[in-house]
């Protein structure tokens, strides 16, 4: 009989952070923890779905199949606003004509 572990589930913007400690069965995916988790029900218009999701600042492609281990931590990410590479380009480019 398969037991259960306990993970961490956590989403955060500017003004709210909500880390969440959740039971799930052994072999739950990145996935099945969130939807466990209930976070969605933490933030307006939340949809988990559709974010990239990590565990530990790394990004994982297929939250669907990753399985997770015992005191791991799923991170969902937000949208980001502007391409970091473009907003260091234009940082460089006022810094050097002031």
């Amino acid at each position: 009989m398969a037991g259960t572990i306990r993970v961490e589930v956590v989403y955060a913007l500017p003004e709210k952070q909500e880390l969440i400690s959740v039971e799930v069965p052994e072999g739950a995916s990145m996935m099945e923890a969130v939807t466990a988790s209930g976070i969605a029900e933490h933030f307006n218009g939340l949809d988990p779905a559709g974010l990239s999701m990590g565990v530990f600042g790394k990004v994982e492609p297929n939250p669907a199949g990753r399985t997770l281990a015992e005191g791991e931590r799923v991170e969902l990410y937000r949208p980001l606003k502007a391409d970091p590479k473009s907003a260091r380009r234009a940082r460089a480019r006022r810094a050097s004509q002031g």
